[in-house]
């Protein structure tokens, strides 16, 4: 009779598997995948960021700015009226600024200077935001491409197995095809989602040199 000691539980043990050595495993072409995407989500993070802030400081403009401007433009004070634009410094107030230069040509001069001054205020506000839409669009893309070279790596191990299927390489083939696609997909949502927050954030300003400009425009049109 056998001892209940000899015989041994054999319990299955749990595998881990950390993001890192996901990513080793994914061999070569899923790492330089992977390289490639990790420098695309840095870049849009880095762009995000620095427009967020740049918008939310163009954003900043006082409630009594526009009621000075008036007060200012309905005394003949436009040396004033300009010196405060020059001190808030903002694009709605370079855009009164430009049309407080142009005070004495004819309204529709004036409109156009203002609207000329204003396509440069947004384009500098959109200043690299094109490049977050690029990267949503084109990560996936590329991981897209990582999940392709992948399959093509697992096939090619099952074509030359020659009835003696290597599990490990075929499955490297597979880490490179998943982690690759989750990856690119990570990386295009980020920025997708990035990209139309800051065309809100940069709408709403649109909208407030808009109201402003045209508020301006009013009180010179105002008979005196």
């Amino acid at each position: 009779m056998q001892d209940s000691t000899d015989f041994v539980d054999l319990e299955p043990t749990e595998k881990t598997l950390s993001i890192i050595e996901l990513i080793g495993s994914g061999g070569l072409a899923g790492q330089i995948i992977i390289s490639i995407l990790f420098i695309l989500l840095v870049a849009a993070l880095y762009i995000y960021f620095e427009r967020l802030f740049a918008i939310k400081e163009a954003s900043k403009v006082d409630a009594n700015f526009m009621n000075q401007i008036k007060d200012h433009v309905s005394k003949g004070k436009i040396d004033s009226a300009q010196l405060l634009c020059a001190q808030v410094n903002s694009p709605v107030s370079r855009l009164i600024n430009k049309g407080l230069s142009r005070i004495g040509k004819p309204l529709e001069d004036i409109n156009t200077a203002i609207e000329n001054s204003g396509r440069l205020e947004i384009y500098g506000l959109e200043k690299n935001v094109s490049i977050l839409a690029t990267i949503s669009g084109a990560a996936p893309m590329i991981g897209f491409l990582g999940t392709v070279i992948g399959m093509i790596l697992s096939i090619f191990e099952i074509a030359n197995a020659g009835g003696q299927i290597d599990i490990k390489l075929l499955a490297d083939g597979l880490y490179t095809a998943m982690t690759t696609t989750v990856a690119g997909l990570i990386v295009g949502i980020i920025a997708y989602i990035t990209y139309n927050h800051l065309v809100v954030k940069t709408n709403k300003v649109v909208y407030k040199m808009e109201a402003n400009s045209l508020e301006f425009l009013d009180h010179l049109n105002e008979p005196i």
